[in-house]
């Protein structure tokens, strides 16, 4: 006797976010409608500007043909309009059934409907994600720009990015003497102002070229 196995189409939910910092509740508080079971919804707190998500990626091994994927609005599938319609297409061409909340027309079960009106609801789908994943695409623009903007006037004001450099203290000119003539060893010396090796030799190849440069006047002489 051959037992032939049912398939049960699912409903799942994607969602995501640009920062840890900001709230899921919104997009979970709407997909819950659809998707009940909290292991069918997938969640990605990433840029959208590629599809190299690992939330999106164990989604996408998760959907069969006939599966309806749920997500709050376009952009936050994605935000680069190429890839965002070659995602599309692939899940098409999948079986997939997407609905998008921000496009109802998504929404709409199209078994009801003629050829003719499946093929005019399917057209007004197609002209609303290209619309649609223009506005997404622009915004990631303007994003990047804003960035730009912010990280320039930073920097006009002298604004420092990243860790603050660490200094060694006038007393070392001493204990690179002392190094040079193997009195105290390198590991020591790490120890004593609390640097990592890497950070500690260079500052000590810093340090040489100073000494190199002040002990030959000649190499200042680019200087004006």
């Amino acid at each position: 006797m051959i037992l032939i196995m049912e398939k049960i189409n699912k409903n799942f939910a994607y969602i995501r976010i640009s920062s840890k910092d900001q709230n899921l509740d919104r997009q979970i508080d709407a997909l819950k409608k659809y998707v009940e079971d909290d292991r069918d919804i997938f969640i990605d707190k990433i840029s959208g500007k590629n599809f190299d998500r690992p939330g999106y990626q164990s989604l996408k091994y998760s959907l069969r043909s006939g599966d309806t994927l749920y997500i709050h609005s376009l952009d936050r599938l994605g935000r680069n309009k190429t890839a965002l319609k070659n995602e599309l297409e692939e899940l098409y061409k999948k079986g997939v059934i997407v609905r998008i909340l921000d496009i109802p027309t998504s929404l709409i079960d199209y078994g009801q409907f003629g050829n003719l009106q499946q093929s005019i609801m399917s057209m007004i789908n197609n002209i609303l994600v290209e619309v649609l994943a223009t506005m997404a695409e622009s915004e990631l623009i303007r994003i990047k720009e804003r960035q730009r903007e912010g990280i320039a006037a930073a920097r006009a004001r002298k604004v420092k990015f990243g860790r603050p450099r660490k200094e060694l203290p006038a007393e070392f000119a001493d204990d690179y003497q002392e190094l040079m003539a193997g009195k105290v060893t390198a590991v020591a010396l790490m120890k004593k102002y609390n640097i990592s090796k890497t950070c500690f030799y260079n500052k000590l190849n810093e340090y040489k070229k100073d000494i190199d440069i002040c002990s030959d006047p000649k190499k200042l002489d680019f200087v004006e």
